[in-house]
């Protein structure tokens, strides 16, 4: 496979990772009705969900810039 054609599958895989991942933040996996425990470092689960999703949408986003098919920077091709 070319590079041109493993950056647009890269680009649509992270595409694909974050919907996911947004459609997590806002399930009942992350906002569970009710439920405060358990708790990890002292926070309710739905914060240390949150910030658990949070993070990956970040890494997603600095991937993403990596592998946008735009992006005509060579060396910093992942």
């Amino acid at each position: 496979m070319e590079k041109s054609q493993r950056k647009i599958t890269n680009w649509k895989i992270c595409i694909i990772a974050v919907i996911l991942l947004a459609a997590l933040g806002l399930s009942h996996v992350v906002i569970p009705p009710g439920v405060f425990k358990p708790g990890l470092l002292g926070m309710p689960y739905t914060l240390w969900m949150g910030i658990l999703v949070t993070l990956c949408l970040i890494i997603m986003t600095f991937i993403g810039s990596r592998v946008h098919p735009g992006n005509n920077n060579k060396n910093e091709e992942i």
